[in-house]
């Protein structure tokens, strides 16, 4: 048996506690929380700063995580996805001591569980040790192009096959973006997955020509995609934004996390929340930034009551994998995010939006949360030299 006390406890799940004791067995299992005053003070274990459940990073594409700093900050989405497609390759060596050097990255920093997108099997090896939970979100794109959607589905179903999950992981089909998946592929996807108690996710509004795309057939997509020999002559421009396709053809009575979200309008989330009460949004600002150099305006999904989530995307895409330097990012832009506000954003949310707030996302007993220890939290606000200590 094991307890813990510290300045303040956030539960998450209720108010912060100050003088409680959080009680767990050998596992990390949390027992119960009482006061301090119960307790012999010589046998709790003092944790300045905060307590903290572990961290759930809902967006990553941990089988990039090779790519680190090949390719190039501020050129915008479509550079991005060209460079990308043409300097993904590596030995297979070199690919997995990256993808193992990734998770315990993410592990030290006090990641509990991640929403992983993959296109194919190079992190299986890795999921399979079960040293984190997983969600796997497979993912498939035919480029608009119905005519491939049934080859397209036939070879990722083939990678999904090959998934040798731990005890607790999950895994589900997943559209990669409006701009790159049919009408006919978007049906396969929802007739393969379970109807109900599942997630999805699908890459939302990140760049000004996904929106130009649908809303005039103009913008770099066209010149994106006739540079790999791939015409748009069938595509017909919708008039709306991008999500609102999305929201034409994924199923509403499932989980659907929307990522990134860089361009998304208060009016797009309640159009989004009227469409599903399922709906989770996931942010991953320093990808933002590194790719487009903007940031979603947050304001937006508060002045919603938004269930926002936080990712950290890949490697390709970020300096580190890091859920609190994605909070101390919105900190230092978007101030007006209060930090309980953040801390549920990147904890119970986010196990809500993988159904995995069964035993993570909160401190409650009977969880299995994993506890932190966060130090440099003053005055209701992270500070910026904030730092993450692993308990359990």
């Amino acid at each position: 048996m094991l307890k813990f006390t510290a300045d303040q406890i956030f539960t998450v799940s209720a108010e912060p506690l100050n003088r409680a004791v959080v009680i767990t067995d050998d596992t990390g299992k949390i027992l119960a929380i009482e006061s301090l005053d119960q307790h012999d003070p010589t046998s709790v274990a003092y944790v300045p700063g905060a307590l903290i459940p572990g961290f759930v990073n809902t967006h990553c594409h941990l089988e990039l995580s090779h790519m680190k700093g090949k390719v190039d900050t501020g050129t915008g989405l479509i550079p991005f996805i060209t460079g990308v497609v043409t300097k993904r390759n590596a030995v297979q060596e070199e690919i997995q001591d990256a993808i193992q050097r990734a998770e315990q990255e993410m592990l030290d920093g006090g990641i509990v569980a991640l929403g992983d997108i993959s296109n194919a099997p190079d992190t299986f090896a890795v999921k399979s040790r079960g040293r984190m939970r997983y969600h796997t979100f497979l993912e498939m794109f035919d480029f608009l192009q119905e005519a491939n959607a049934e080859k397209t589905f036939s070879d990722g179903l083939k990678v999904f096959e090959q998934l040798n999950h731990a005890p607790g992981s999950t895994a589900t089909l997943v559209p990669h973006a409006p701009y790159s998946v049919s009408k006919n592929l978007f049906q396969k996807i929802n007739a393969f997955n379970p109807g109900t108690g599942i997630t999805v996710s699908i890459h939302n509004q990140e760049t000004p020509p996904e929106q130009e795309l649908f809303l005039e057939k103009k913008g770099g997509f066209l010149d994106f995609y006739g540079k790999f020999g791939i015409s748009l002559d069938a595509f017909e421009s919708t008039g709306q934004p991008s999500i609102y396709y999305a929201l034409a053809h994924m199923n509403p009575a499932v989980r659907t996390l929307f990522v990134h979200n860089t361009l998304t309008t208060q009016q797009d989330i309640m159009a989004a929340q009227a469409w599903s009460d399922q709906v989770y949004w996931a942010t991953c600002p320093n990808a933002n930034l590194y790719i487009e150099n903007r940031l979603p305006d947050y304001s937006a999904f508060l002045n919603t009551g938004a269930r926002l989530t936080i990712g950290t995307d890949s490697l390709t895409s970020n300096w580190q994998l890091s859920v609190l330097e994605e909070m101390k990012t919105i900190a230092r832009y978007q101030s007006y995010v209060p930090f309980d506000t953040l801390l549920r954003w990147a904890t119970l949310n986010g196990a809500q939006a993988l159904g995995f707030d069964d035993t993570l996302g909160s401190i409650e007993p009977g969880k299995t949360p994993g506890l932190l220890q966060l130090q440099g939290l003053a005055g209701g606000r992270l500070n910026a030299k904030a730092t993450i200590h692993r308990l359990i």
